[in-house]
C-alpha cells in the first residue's frame, strides 16, 4: 500500500501559517519575505530538497564505511519571471569532511540520491534543472 501524508496548515494572521507535519511537528511560516521573521513556502522548498538529498549522502557514504565529520549542501534556486514563479534552475552545491573520503564514493552517494533516492528533487524535476557540484575536504584523521 502507498504511505499516506496529511499535514495541516493553518492560517495564523499577519501573513503567518503553521503547518503541522503528519508527525505532530510544527513549524511557522510566513508570506512576507520582506519581514523575513520565518521561512516562506517557497524557501522551505529548497530547504526540502537540500535536506531530501542530504540524508540520502550522508547514509549512503556510511554504507560506504566513509567517516564523514562534517557534511554541507548549499542549495540556491533561479525562479522564473512568469507565475506560478516555480523554479527553472536549482543547483546544489556538497561539501564533505572526513580523514580519507574518497571523491568517487562522494560522487557515486550524490549521483544515486539524484536519480534513484531523493522524492523531492524528482517533484522539482519536471520543471527544474537541477545541477551538482561537490568538494571534499580531507582533515587529518582522529588519534
Amino acid at each position: 500500500m502507498a504511505a499516506d501524508y496529511k499535514t495541516i496548515v493553518h492560517y495564523g494572521g499577519n501573513g503567518f501559517f503553521i503547518g503541522i507535519s503528519p508527525g505532530g511537528h510544527s513549524m511557522l511560516m510566513e508570506t512576507n519575505a520582506e519581514r523575513a521573521s520565518a521561512a516562506t513556502p517557497v524557501e522551505l522548498l529548497l530547504l526540502a530538497v537540500g535536506g531530501c538529498m542530504g540524508s540520502d549522502v550522508v547514509e549512503i557514504l556510511r554504507k560506504k564505511r566513509e567517516q564523514v565529520s562534517d557534511y554541507r549542501v548549499e542549495v540556491r534556486g533561479e525562479r522564473r519571471e512568469t507565475f506560478p514563479r516555480s523554479f527553472q534552475r536549482i543547483q546544489m552545491h556538497h561539501i564533505i569532511r572526513g580523514p580519507n573520503v574518497t571523491p568517487e564514493s562522494v560522487r557515486q552517494a550524490i549521483e544515486l540520491s539524484d536519480t534513484k533516492y531523493c522524492s523531492v528533487a524528482a517533484a522539482l524535476r519536471p520543471t527544474a534543472e537541477i545541477s551538482m557540484t561537490f568538494e571534499v575536504v580531507r582533515e587529518a584523521p582522529n588519534s
